[in-house]
């Protein structure tokens, strides 16, 4: 048999779900590889309606779609998971350390992907893997999927025809679970929300406040009551009022969302510093940027607390159990929490558990 060019390619997506251009993509990449390395992206986070699935359900449709076409190369495909950190640099260096896992020096190791527009930018964040840039198979996208997917309330009939076999049927088998249910009801929220600003002249720019109260080893969250996010937990935190700078923004929601009965004065001297956080994606409900406040209490004992206002629950979570809840983090927040402390150590990357 002929050798391949290279000893592994890399193919990065998020696959939510794996259609038929993305099988085609598959059997093009082992063709040229003795190895074919996908990595996952958004691995460890909450279902979304933009990221229903998780890293074992993708996994299985990778491997259900191979079986079909090319069984005897299952050996041959490796699934890894990577977070979103959303910050350019170390998402690469994560996704480079979980290759690295896979791979040796000296190896032939090439990029294999779509360049689809900016989203697609990621790809040139490798320079030293040679890029094989694709054409579209199919012009099919994903995102354009998931609507019409959701928009049929489930019914895979709706996209069956673009989707290989097994994926259509662990869809379908997926649309009557309780998870379908709840990333439905986000889809639905969320498009009601689109269309209420839909007439506005400009797309509109939203400012939050959050807040990351530490206290004893301990980080307050409170449960989302409202969607987006249903269930999730979350920094106390919401929208920058009218009238408002944002660090009154900042003090007023979270007193009102947990009740911590702490005056300004208390708070000020509490405050380590702050930052911002911009992310262009980091929000389903469109553009978001939000300031975020830390705040390390001198306190023995973490204060009383009670969930008020839209938080269905308050409590004080132990830093060295925050990341066993990423499953459950709504969008980016423990991504802030780690930019003031480090949640997702030990390991550098710590993409171990997501890869488990």
């Amino acid at each position: 048999m002929a050798q391949r060019e290279f000893d592994a390619l890399v193919y990065i997506g998020r696959f939510q779900p794996l259609h038929n251009g993305h099988l085609a993509m598959l059997q093009q990449a082992l063709q040229q590889a003795d190895r074919l390395i996908v990595v996952l992206g958004s691995a460890g986070a909450a279902r979304t309606a933009r990221n229903p699935f998780s890293v074992a359900e993708r996994t299985a449709m990778l491997r259900g779609a191979l079986a079909e076409v090319a069984p005897e190369r299952q050996d041959d495909l490796i699934v890894l998971g990577v977070r979103d950190y959303y910050d350019g640099p170390r998402w690469a260096a994560a996704v480079r350390a979980v290759v690295g896992a896979h791979t040796r020096p000296g190896q032939r190791v090439g990029l294999f992907g779509h360049l689809k527009d900016e989203s697609s930018e990621y790809l040139h964040d490798f320079p030293d893997w040679l890029l094989l840039a694709q054409a579209s198979f199919g012009r099919l996208n994903a995102a354009d999927l998931r609507q019409r997917w959701f928009d049929a309330d489930g019914d895979v009939s709706s996209i069956a025809a673009d989707l290989p076999a097994p994926v259509a049927a662990q869809l379908q088998a997926f649309s009557g679970s309780e998870a379908f249910a709840d990333v439905l009801a986000e889809y639905r929220h969320l498009q009601h929300y689109r269309q209420i600003w839909s007439a506005a002249p400009y797309p509109p720019v939203f400012i939050t406040v959050d807040t990351v109260i530490e206290c004893t080893g301990h980080v307050l969250l409170i449960q989302r009551n409202g969607q987006p996010g249903r269930g999730c937990w979350a920094l106390p935190g919401g929208f920058l009022d009218q009238h408002e700078r944002v660090f009154d923004a900042a003090l007023r929601e979270l007193a009102e969302e947990t009740q911590l009965a702490l005056s300004r004065a208390e708070l000020q001297q509490a405050l380590q510093g702050s930052a911002l956080f911009d992310y262009p994606s980091r929000s389903a409900r469109g553009r978001t940027v939000t300031h975020a406040f830390h705040f390390r209490l001198p306190q023995a004992e973490c204060p009383t607390i009670h969930a008020a206002d839209d938080a269905a629950a308050a409590r004080w979570v132990p830093i060295g159990e925050l990341l066993a809840l990423e499953t459950r983090m709504f969008e980016d927040h423990l991504a802030i929490i780690d930019h003031f402390l480090p949640v997702f150590l030990p390991g550098k990357y710590n993409t171990e558990k997501l890869n488990e």
